[in-house]
């Protein structure tokens, strides 16, 4: 379908180059700026001589070389990182982002994708539709670019065949159907020597459409986010002296004038716009994508992460949503596990609840799964610790997205986009009650905490654990033990060994220690809990000092020799899947609160050990 002409004949275009590696992304970028006549004389003798050294060539230029900056690309000839170029023409401004073609940087195509608004999808011609074509074709659509060139390249070495050029259209046509995109060029290109670049093709005469610079120079791409209600992320609260107090920030949608009610999305409280604040001066209005300071009519209580929003027009608030998700962790995506959420400027803990399915990306068939690879796409349900503002996706997209972040390695692990609400607990509210944790454990005279141990199998976690709370028992303390194999037969019976039935296993454990602490019990939990990240969830339920973590710290050739169970011997002949310490990792402790030597020291002697920390931070009276 055409491309009506834009509103403004310099209005900026931000587009991505996408597609499967050696598709020729790099080299068809840096052809276009070539070709318009927008590189420097210098700048073509350094892409003369890089050619001559890196180029893929022959005796040609190598285009890619103008974009492909870093070192270990040049001399892979591959895009890893994201690379951004700004070039423009008579008629328009573009800034082109050049994305990876490997299936391990697909998180780099996603961040070049997050902000375009038009994507060039490269195909080769000669191999067609690939795996990874149809996954950046899936990304493009659940980002929300609605408006998609497919570049078919590389027609010199298929001798400019409109027969091979019809059958990919019509297998991406095929691959698309259901995708919403809005319009979807199809051009038939050779980006090493410009054909249909910036000028048509004599090769090419069966084609009677747009060059690729063409029909970029003059696509109208949508303007939901202006045209929508006002969304207002607060940044940052400027405060610079007493007499001045505004909020700063960049409208995500919509626009406002002085004088206008605003609201706060997730209190509801009201004011009216006094000023629009620039480093320029004041303004009577401002528009999606501005960049200001705001200053209301009266204080209410607002701070960095809240939401302004037209007062008709707030957005979704809650602490449940489906969503499309793109895993991008080196390690599996495990429901349950708790990660940060990143959402405008809000951060915040997160878990996924549910994978509702995960997606093929070839037959786009929905699949079970319990969790996620890297690079996969799912749809799923997710639980933030608090409410949230936010709009689905496609009503806007800087609102209705997301980020998770590894609560350890700070690493960004998967890109979402938010499709609905869940109203699950709508109707479900705190009940207040009469008597406290705190008025629980003045009549126990003790101080209520989890005692956390974990280690290997056959560490001694259980032995150490029933004789610390024996002792504590007898000295007249309130107590329980929360054991491993005991659980299993009964609220976690249901689950298996894998990584992700652990993390549930932690969870569930965890949230009824939470509940025996607020009873005013001392707690003792004996797992191995083999993942620092649910240990760390666990700390994290219970108030500060709550939580002792105690790291039963036997080697695995002394657990293994002990092996009271016969579970080493078993696991080692293969007879039992996904056991710690053999096929099953185990990440110890970083910073427990006490470490036991098995080795060095008895049960006894440990225990011991235990019971005279407790008395040294004040868990037991007298």
């Amino acid at each position: 379908m055409g491309a009506p002409a834009p509103k403004d004949a310099a209005s900026q275009l931000r587009f991505v180059t996408c597609g499967s590696v050696d598709d020729g992304k790099s080299t068809l970028i840096g052809r276009m700026l070539y070709d318009a006549k927008l590189l420097m004389e210098d700048q073509v003798e350094a892409l003369v001589r890089d050619s001559r050294m890196h180029g893929t060539a022959g005796e040609d230029i190598d285009f890619a070389l103008l974009v492909d900056g870093l070192e270990a690309e040049r001399e892979q000839g591959i895009t890893i990182d994201v690379a951004y170029r700004y070039f423009a023409t008579a008629r328009r401004r573009f800034i082109v982002a050049d994305t990876p073609g490997h299936v391990q940087y697909t998180r780099n195509m996603v961040t070049g994708a997050s902000t375009a608004d038009a994507a060039v999808l490269m195909v080769d011609a000669r191999k067609g539709l690939l795996e990874q074509t149809r996954r950046h074709a899936h990304i493009v659509s659940l980002l929300g670019i609605r408006h998609v060139v497919v570049a078919i390249n590389k027609m010199d070495l298929v001798d400019f065949a409109q027969t091979r050029f019809d059958a990919i259209v019509s297998d991406f046509n095929e691959a698309a159907a259901g995708f919403g995109f809005a319009s979807v060029q199809a051009i038939p290109v050779s980006a090493r020597f410009g054909d249909n670049v910036t000028e048509a093709s004599a090769r090419t005469p069966w084609y009677g459409g747009p060059t690729l610079i063409g029909y970029l120079e003059v696509l109208d791409t949508d303007t939901a986010g202006a045209d929508g209600p006002l969304r207002f992320p607060v940044q940052w609260v400027n405060r610079p002296n007493a007499d001045f107090r505004g909020y700063a920030g960049t409208l995500a949608g919509g626009s406002l004038r002085a004088g206008d009610e605003v609201v706060v999305a997730a209190s509801g409280k009201r004011a009216n716009v006094a000023r629009i604040v620039t480093m320029d001066g004041d303004l009577e209005a401002a528009v999606c994508g501005d960049a200001v300071t705001l200053v209301l009519d009266r204080e209410i209580d607002i701070s960095r992460g809240d939401m302004l929003s037209a007062a008709g027009h707030r957005p979704v608030v809650a602490d449940q949503f489906a969503a499309h998700l793109v895993w991008m962790g080196e390690d599996d995506l495990l429901p349950s596990r708790s990660y940060l959420l990143k959402t405008g400027r809000r951060t915040l803990a997160a878990t996924i609840t549910d994978i509702k399915h995960r997606i093929d990306v070839n037959t786009r068939q929905k699949l079970a799964a319990k969790s996620l690879a890297l690079n996969e796409l799912a749809v799923c349900n997710v639980s933030t610790a608090e409410p949230i503002a936010f709009d689905p996706y496609d009503e806007n997209r800087q609102t209705g997205s997301f980020i998770l972040i590894d609560r350890f390695t700070n690493a960004t692990v998967a890109a979402g986009m938010i499709d609905f609400p869940l109203r699950r607990a709508s109707n479900i509210h705190w009940q207040a009650l009469s008597i406290d944790a705190g008025k629980r454990a003045e009549q126990k005279r003790q101080t209520p905490v989890v005692i956390w141990f974990t280690g290997l199998s056959g560490a001694g976690k259980s032995t150490i654990a029933d004789i610390v709370e024996k002792r504590l028992f007898a000295l007249g303390a309130h107590t329980y033990t929360l054991d491993g194999d005991n659980v299993r037969h009964g609220l976690n019976r249901d689950l298996g060994f894998t990584d992700a039935d652990r993390v549930e296993n932690i969870r569930r454990v965890a949230e009824v220690a939470k509940l025996m602490a607020d009873a005013g019990l001392i707690v003792m939990v004996s797992f191995i809990s083999p993942f620092r990240s649910e240990r760390r969830m666990a700390r994290e339920m219970l108030p500060d000092g709550a939580f002792i973590e105690v790291h039963v710290a036997t080697p695995l050739e002394v657990a293994e020799a002990r092996d009271p169970k016969g579970l080493y011997r078993k696991a080692r002949a293969g007879e039992l899947a996904n056991f710690t310490g053999i096929d099953s990792p185990y990440e110890p402790p970083e910073n427990p609160e006490l470490v036991l030597d098995t080795v060095a020291h008895d049960p006894q002697a440990l225990a011991g050990q235990i019971v005279a920390y407790l008395r040294q931070r004040g868990v037991l009276e007298g």
